[in-house]
């Protein structure tokens, strides 16, 4: 069987991105934005993507203090140190967005699903690819045989 927690195809891309950049910056925040009748926050993708950047990583990031918070929760979430943002909205499919920032330098890496006709690519390589699968896989990006370092 496959388990993953997006099946398009640029945001299995973008999740992996994030993995390989976040071992070079200090600072991550992840902010994700869906369609208003998304029930769960923070979405699974950026969870998983903020776990995958903590194991790359190796020890958590740099969270920058606040210490007036004028709006409890302004900030966000905080998964070991990355910051989470949730944003619900009518018009909205699928948006995510991984902000890294280090001295005098960020890195900005998002994907957008206008259409969940994005899925579909993903959906049908899983589906081609689950009759040869001897365990359970957790993740596209073992079906699309990326070899990002």
């Amino acid at each position: 069987g496959v388990l993953a927690p997006n099946f398009a195809v640029g945001a299995v891309l973008m999740m992996q991105f994030a993995r390989l950049a976040a071992q070079y910056f200090e600072y991550a925040e992840i902010v994700e934005l869906h369609h208003e009748r998304k029930l769960d926050a923070p979405s699974g993708t950026a969870l998983a993507t903020a776990r995958g950047m903590l194991e790359r990583r190796g020890r958590d990031f740099q969270r920058a203090a606040t210490p007036t918070e004028t709006v409890a929760g302004a900030r966000g979430g905080d998964l070991g140190g990355i910051g989470l943002h949730s944003v619900r909205l009518a018009g909205l499919v699928a948006h995510q967005e991984v902000l890294l920032g280090t001295l005098g330098q960020t890195l900005t890496i998002r994907h957008d699903t206008t259409s969940r006709e994005a899925f579909v690519p993903g959906v049908l390589l899983a589906i081609k690819r689950v009759v040869a699968l001897d365990r359970l896989v957790h993740g596209l990006e073992h079906l699309l045989e990326l070899r990002i370092a």
